[in-house]
């Protein structure tokens, strides 16, 4: 399997946004592409609730995955929007976190709505609070593909291994986990976190994204750390996108899946434990 990871530098503007990745998901499928993969919010990056009201969408009235699934079909690939900031109509008004895989005619094949949120304190100026603007998921999405079932996650979640581990006993052969990460977690966690999930389960793993200093109006621009991700089920690392936007190609020999559990077939190893005391 050919696949892609795109990199880019979103901003708040929806329609901006947009031209940008279609560029980039035809660019990809030029080069032999049938899986492309952009990264989280691949519509909107913003920490604005005032602007993100103006611009989000419900689902069904969203400018991005409309054209978005429109291109797929156009192009004959399947395409995991990493994420899109959208409406739910909830009554507190916060939105999903939500990403969508399409086949090729077009059709939204899954959905997943990110299960973990990123509430922390990276240092003394650098603070999120994700889920004053955002509904947490609660529901775990295995996608089947005619050659591959792709297991999706979403940034944050990549720290919680025992998801990626359920997916991967589901039957995940491909983990997705399209991110928009810190610069400083970035720097300290983000390979190691990401080969521990692939080494774990025997599952490769594909992580597009968002990269740069991304515009925000009026709002607090947002740094994210680049450096999109392939890697293999025995943990190493396939391609590395750097901090520059664009496309990174990638081969994915799926039979590696099932020699690299072979050779450590853990999936089959788990023993139910007394609780810590």
């Amino acid at each position: 399997m050919k696949a892609a990871l795109i990199q880019m530098t979103a901003g708040d503007d929806p329609a901006v946004n947009l031209i940008k990745t279609l560029r980039y998901v035809a660019e990809a499928a030029a080069q032999g592409a049938t899986l492309i993969c952009t990264p989280e919010v691949t519509n909107c990056v913003s920490q604005d609730r005032a602007r993100q009201q103006d611009v989000l969408q419900l689902e069904q009235d969203d400018i991005t995955l409309s054209a978005l699934c429109a291109e797929a079909a156009r192009l004959g690939v399947w395409l995991s929007v990493g994420s899109l900031a959208v409406k739910t109509g909830d009554a507190d008004g916060r939105f999903a976190n939500r990403s969508f895989l399409i086949g090729p005619d077009g059709v939204i094949v899954a959905r997943y709505d990110k299960i973990h949120m990123f509430d922390v304190t990276v240092s003394d100026t650098e603070s999120y609070r994700e889920s004053a603007g955002y509904r947490p998921g609660d529901r775990a999405v295995l996608a089947r593909m005619p050659d591959a079932a792709l297991g999706l996650s979403i940034c944050y979640d990549l720290r919680f291994a025992q998801l990626h581990r359920d997916l991967a006993q589901a039957g995940a052969d491909i983990l997705l986990v399209p991110s928009a990460f810190s610069p400083v977690t970035g720097a300290a966690h983000w390979h190691t976190l990401l080969r521990a999930r692939a080494i774990e389960t025997g599952c490769f793993v594909l992580a597009a994204a968002q990269t740069g200093t991304h515009a925000a109006g009026s709002g607090r621009p947002r740094q994210t750390y680049g450096h999109s991700l392939a890697v293999d089920p025995w943990g190493t690392v396939l391609a590395d996108a750097g901090t520059e936007p664009g496309v990174t190609m990638v081969d994915l020999d799926l039979a590696l899946v099932s020699q690299s559990r072979g050779r450590v077939p853990s999936l089959r190893h788990d023993r139910p434990y007394l609780d810590p005391q």
